[in-house]
């Protein structure tokens, strides 16, 4: 594998903020992802190609630079999990558990009025020792 930059245009969104409960079709509940990150989602999958849906399945390191539109405070476990499962759900992961992303090196967020935007860069790491 090759490295992998991706650029997601738009404000970061956080999957664990304002979640919601629904109700299954037989009256149960549960705790679904927020309207907001929803749409996050879909729009970032438009940027992302289908060349980089590759299932990755070794050791990486994602290192993700959040520009955001605000000065709010937010946490950057909250964006980069939102960054894995939307990477996880286009299939540029095979998965997100810590055998795979095995790093978030380099990431941090910073602030940008005009341009909110995540960039990626997805880093094979050596395979470590069996």
């Amino acid at each position: 594998m090759e490295e992998i930059k991706l650029l997601l245009p738009g404000q970061p969104i956080p999957k664990k903020n304002n979640m919601r409960i629904l109700h299954s079709p037989q009256g149960r509940p549960f705790v679904a992802p927020s309207k907001r990150f929803e749409d996050y989602q879909k729009q970032a999958g438009q940027y992302i190609p289908e060349s980089t849906r590759l299932k990755i399945s070794q050791p990486c390191n994602i290192a993700c630079r959040f520009f955001r539109g605000d000065r709010r405070r937010v946490d950057l476990v909250n964006l980069l999990q939102a960054v894995d499962d939307v990477l996880t759900h286009y299939d540029v992961l095979a998965d997100d558990n810590c055998k795979i992303v095995a790093a978030h090196d380099g990431s941090r967020v910073a602030y940008s009025k005009e341009n909110p935007r995540t960039e990626i860069t997805i880093t094979p790491l050596d395979e470590p020792p069996t």
